[in-house]
């Protein structure tokens, strides 16, 4: 019950207030200057759709997982970022416009990408189940429209019409923002307590090395090609942030596999700590450090 009540009421109502609060630091030319400049864009789509199943395959089969914890890592790798990624792109005074166009991006996408991908790894590693995997479609529009789009607009209404009020809020809805990040971070720790001690005991490792893998590969990919901090804080927390609530869901419901969801639950717990890490780096810098 009370893990319903965080995970259906609580975890969307937060995300959607800090969604408004993002929304009051931004305007419509901040999503222009993306279409003007799509490097960014084009960079953390590969790197979410492609690179990271790619990843999550070889980590599968380098620790030689069953095939039940092999498919739960695939789940993972091929969901999509989640609201979380544009919360603690925030505090990290990443470019929030590319953060927010790439979790909406790919979430749509993955509609179609997640059932070639875990269709595949059902095969490849025998899950003994010719389970179609058919996706909530709605469900996952819904969200992001709820969660993410909506809040979002609404927030940049209220910047056009007020914008000094939103300016001067910028600064406590950044810190409401932290606080509301290990408010969930904690309550998501005591919601799946029961099952953490088993999920850090059989895919902690390998679910850590994903999410530090993927970070990494998120940044260094920016770098490479030349993308200012700000766009590269966001295309690193994009690749490692994972829509955990879509992947669970996948694995219970959809798969119809409860063990499925312990290498989810790991790595929605590493991810928290790692994104706590990149907040406690990136987000003391004055902003004219981000550039």
């Amino acid at each position: 019950m009370i893990t319903t009540i965080l995970t259906k009421v609580l975890l969307p109502l937060s995300l959607g207030i800090i969604m408004l609060g993002m929304g009051m630091t931004l305007v419509p030319k901040d999503f222009t200057r993306i279409t003007k400049y799509p490097k960014a864009v084009f960079i953390g789509i590969v790197n979410q759709l492609i690179f990271l199943p790619i990843i999550g395959f070889s980590l599968a089969i380098a620790f030689d997982l069953d095939a039940t914890m092999a498919i739960g890592l695939m789940i993972l790798a091929a969901a999509p970022g989640g609201p979380t990624s544009n919360l603690i792109t925030q505090i990290c005074k990443g470019n929030i416009a590319l953060s927010v166009t790439l979790t909406a991006i790919v979430s749509f996408a993955t509609i179609l990408t997640i059932p070639v991908i875990l269709s595949s790894a059902l095969a490849y590693f025998g899950s003994g189940t010719d389970v179609i995997i058919q996706l909530p479609i709605l469900d996952i529009v819904l969200q992001i429209l709820v969660i993410v789009i909506i809040p979002i607009i609404i927030g940049m209404l209220i910047r056009r019409a007020k914008p000094a009020f939103a300016i001067r809020m910028e600064k406590p809805m950044r810190t409401a923002s932290t606080v509301i990040f290990i408010l969930i971070f904690i309550a998501i720790v005591a919601a799946k307590w029961k099952f953490l001690g088993d999920a850090m005991k059989q895919v902690g490792l390998v679910t850590l090395v994903l999410n530090i893998a993927t970070m990494a590969l998120g940044y260094f990919t920016a770098r490479l090609f030349k993308l200012n901090l700000k766009d590269s804080i966001s295309i690193t927390v994009e690749s490692g942030i994972q829509n955990g609530t879509l992947a669970i869901v996948i694995a219970t419901t959809v798969l119809n596999n409860l063990d499925m969801a312990i290498p989810i639950v790991a790595y929605s717990i590493w991810m928290f700590v790692t994104g706590s890490i990149l907040m406690l780096y990136f987000g003391k810098r004055k902003d004219s450090a981000i550039k």
